[in-house]
């Protein structure tokens, strides 16, 4: 392998106690090796481009006539020159790049080799179980992804003509019906990209209804077993967001919310099943005591996985709700990729959804109801937030899952998520403190505290130690109802012997947390890059290469923080 030339490779993982240190930095078969952008020279193998320096004539010793050359085919550069921008002026306004651009030649092997070894340092679903809590990491079968990549979907356009894509239409249209009839709702928006764009989807049909009946209101009510994202939403959307207190069995306080709707109360956004992992069972009184109140009930649906095909939230009262496709119908999970956040909502707001969306016509056809339509078939629309249609990639892979499921595997899914969940719960309860655990059976997560810790072991040394254990930690420091929170979901696609596995492991962490294990600060110790300073490389990443200092990079500079 060839290192660039300040000689600086990033920093090989400090020996746990005992083991042995290798020449190269390699540990096994894992190669350590520079960012890709580090690697090679511009002039030595793969692929290299001239460098087109404006007035420099870099690139053009070859052209000889330049344009004017005829007969035999010219050689490459001297096509290059006959449109090269230097020969014939800038065309983009002065702002031609004015060094080497430092990209590197690599062989196709080369490249290969490194985003495949990149793909090895990662932790993923399909290496073992993801307890992330109210996030659902669950297995997303190949099926759904083979569907997904049939030519008709994978290479379907959002411009083409819609006589064209009649079958994507359709695809859209019966997940949309799936979509309804297990919500037991009027009017779904399939076009959201994620579940907040879903949320601000939902609270922009509230205050348009609002809006319609001349009903200005300010106030979005967010209990604090609600999901993360309601309050930046509602705050987003121009509202000023009011807490509401949660209970001692970790559910919404019902006096604290009924006491506080009046005529200023736009909507309540409530998550149910709430972050505590517990089903809220007074909904449909809360819900009545919203509407009596003239305000609407939005519901977080990102735990729509702990009921679907159990339980239709229309019949609890809900005006909206997002449906994170990647939890409860399996289509690959956020990492910044396209997502889907389906919205449904009651009768009352169904008027005022978004555009564009496909409609079936009578004779059978589908057609996209854009703005040009808006005033025959949606006058009452909000209006566009979004580009184009949706993701067709998340469509047809959750229609896929459903249909392979059928109305009966759904409901036996909900019932597998509950089952593993509560198997978490009371094989832990012993060990770690469960908060919750006296308010009857978890939903599809389970949580926990740090309470019991010896001083000085914090909820973030647990999960480090599990790292080095060989699991994903799960998710830390919320819900907020909990001090030193530990929110644990194992998905219904978990076996028992993984989840055994798992709560092996989480019992001998704990009981080593409960002990004061000074070696559970210094973890991980096993992974490929030790404990990085989370905080800066959230608020200060560096997402490029930068060049360091040549006494840094003789000295063997560190490895960059969040780089990579």
């Amino acid at each position: 392998m060839t290192v660039n030339p300040s000689g600086w490779r990033p920093s090989t993982p400090a020996n746990a106690e005992g083991e042995a240190q290798t020449v190269t930095g390699n540990r096994a078969l894992m190669l350590e090796e520079p960012l890709i952008f580090e690697m090679d020279g511009a002039d030595t193998t793969g692929v290299d481009f001239d460098e087109f320096l404006p007035g420099t004539g870099s690139g053009t010793s070859e052209a000889g006539g330049g344009a004017g050359v005829t007969g035999s085919s010219p050689p490459p550069s001297a096509l290059r020159a006959a449109t090269s921008p230097s020969r014939g002026g800038s065309r983009i306004g002065g702002l031609e790049r004015t060094a080497p651009i430092g990209l590197p030649g690599l062989s196709e092997p080369e490249t290969v080799r490194h985003y495949t070894r990149l793909s090895r340092q990662n932790y993923a679903i399909d290496l073992g179980l993801f307890p992330l809590g109210s996030c659902t990491m669950k297995h997303n079968p190949r099926l759904n992804e083979k569907v997904a990549r049939l030519p008709g979907f994978a290479d379907v356009h959002p411009l083409q003509p819609q006589e064209t894509v009649q079958g994507a239409l359709q695809v859209i249209n019966e997940l949309a019906f799936w979509l309804l009839d297990l919500t037991g709702m009027h009017g779904v928006a399939m076009s959201p990209k994620a579940g907040a764009h879903g949320e601000l989807c939902g609270l922009l049909c509230i205050r348009a209804a609002l809006e319609a009946r001349g009903d200005k209101r300010e106030v979005v009510l967010v209990p604090e077993s609600a999901h993360g994202t309601n309050p930046a939403t509602a705050a987003f959307a121009g509202y000023r967001v009011e807490n509401i207190p949660a209970n001692a069995a970790g559910r919404v306080d019902l006096d604290a919310l009924t006491s506080r709707l009046g005529p200023d109360v736009a909507a309540v956004m409530i998550t149910n099943p709430n972050t505590c992992g517990l089903f809220e069972p007074d909904m449909k009184r809360i819900s009545d005591a919203v509407h009596a109140a003239g305000a609407f009930v939005y519901c977080d649906g990102a735990n729509f996985n702990a009921i679907v095909g159990k339980v239709r939230p229309g019949d609890l009262g809900i005006d909206a709700m997002h449906i994170n496709l990647h939890k409860t119908f399996s289509t690959p999970h956020g990492g910044g990729g396209p997502g889907s956040g389906p919205v449904v909502v009651s009768e009352a707001l169904a008027p005022y959804g978004p555009l564009p969306f496909a409609a079936k016509m009578p004779d059978g056809s589908f057609k996209i109801v854009e703005e040009e339509s808006a005033a025959e078939m949606h006058p009452e629309t909000f209006g566009r937030m979004t580009a184009f249609h949706g993701q067709m990639g998340m469509f047809t892979r959750a229609l896929t899952y459903i249909l392979s499921h059928g109305a009966d595997g759904l409901q036996q899914v909900a019932e597998d998520a509950v089952l593993n969940a509560n198997y978490i719960l009371r094989s832990l309860e012993d060990v770690l403190d469960a908060p919750f655990a006296g308010s009857g059976p978890c939903m599809h997560e389970a949580i926990f505290s740090d309470k019991g810790f010896a001083d000085g072991v914090s909820t973030l040394d647990l999960a480090k130690a599990m790292i080095d254990e060989g699991f994903h930690p799960m998710t830390m420091y919320f819900p907020l109802v909990v001090h030193g929170a530990m929110l644990i979901e194992p998905t219904e696609t978990e076996s028992k012997a993984g989840l055994d596995q798992f709560i092996a492991a989480l019992r001998s962490i704990a009981e080593r947390a409960r002990a004061g294990d000074p070696a559970m600060k210094a973890a991980p110790v096993h992974a490929p890059r030790r404990r990085l300073d989370e905080t800066l490389a959230a608020r200060k990443p560096v997402l490029s290469f930068r060049q360091p200092a040549p006494d840094a990079a003789s000295a063997g500079l560190k490895e960059p923080v969040g780089g990579g």
